[in-house]
């Protein structure tokens, strides 16, 4: 069903609807939650909220409200539970915005995240698509938080490692996406599920270009390297490279890298596509962040793929 105001839709699998209210206000509602990636649960619940909320700022917008979705085990202390809504709540609050209740179910498995509403001007929505060629591309966050996640799972990832994960996930997109919306940004997405290949893909696919990713260049979270080479990959990076069979080209990347190009993200940084003339200045200012972005691509004519790493 088509609507004038529905800004942005299913069509081009972006991060979240826009919905036009007024000639100044739209909209952006998101919705996302999962799993325990770690086992402290005030510091699942931070990283649930800050990967929930990201898809707002990846749209160019601003959080207004949200709402907690809980599926808990009857089995745990309902205390466990307290603390993943006070960690969620927690880094709602910094985003500036406000938590207005929720729904929770009884499940086998916890999960958390929430519903998120946003504000954005209507003219000045950030999508996935519109990349141009000559545009420059930046991210905001290492890659490889899957790989380590699953050394945490197994145990083996060291008190360094783990603490430098949960400091790149529970880092809000905020602070990027404050300073972006400054510029002139042709596209912009949020790094999840589907890894910098399968985000990267769907740019480059929906702004009908082809996207060329530098390999040395991108940052890989600490301690990724390591246990990818130790086998300690999620099934999610196999799915993710399936899915895409056939839309890129690899030219001598080394597995241990490419295993963590398909890694699925957990609240990852910022894909950005943006002019030359303007990133300079826009490095400038994201340089002066706690977690440091990197220029790592370009967009260029359309090829026989729409992704290429060399």
């Amino acid at each position: 069903m088509s609507n004038e105001n529905l800004l942005v839709g299913i069509e081009t699998s972006d991060d979240a609807a826009v919905y036009k209210l007024t000639e100044d206000i739209a909209a952006i509602q998101t919705l996302d939650f999962f799993t325990p990636v770690v086992d402290d649960p005030y510091t699942f619940g931070a990283i649930a909220a800050a990967n929930s909320l990201s898809d707002v700022y990846a749209m160019g917008g601003k959080p207004t409200v949200a709402m907690n979705i809980v599926c808990f085990p009857n089995c745990l202390n309902i205390d466990i539970l307290g603390e993943i809504l006070k960690g969620g709540a927690d880094k709602v609050i910094e985003a500036g915005a406000v938590v207005i209740g929720g729904h929770t179910v009884e499940d086998d498995e916890p999960k958390y995240g929430l519903s998120v509403m946003g504000i954005v001007h209507p003219e000045k929505v950030l999508k996935n698509h519109g990349c141009k060629v000559g545009d420059v591309l930046i991210l905001t966050k290492p890659i490889g938080t899957g790989i380590v996640n699953t050394a945490i799972k197994a145990e083996i990832a060291s008190k360094e490692v783990y603490d430098e994960a949960v400091k790149v996930m529970s880092t809000l997109n905020k602070y990027a996406g404050e300073i972006i919306v400054d510029y002139n940004i042709n596209a912009c997405t949020d790094v999840t599920g589907f890894g910098i290949m399968g985000h990267g893909y769907e740019m480059a696919s929906a702004s009908d270009i082809t996207i060329k990713l530098f390999k040395d260049k991108i940052p890989v979270i600490k301690g990724a390297r390591e246990y990818a080479e130790m086998g300690l990959v999620p099934a999610g990076t196999y799915n993710n490279k399936g899915y895409l069979d056939g839309k890129y080209k690899l030219e001598d990347i080394p597995e241990w890298l490419e295993d963590a190009l398909f890694d699925p993200q957990t609240s990852g940084g910022l894909l950005i596509s943006t002019p030359q003339d303007q990133v300079q200045s826009m490095m400038e200012r994201l340089m002066k962040l706690d977690i440091k972005p990197a220029i790592i691509g370009e967009v260029i004519e359309k090829g026989e793929v729409p992704l290429v790493v060399e």
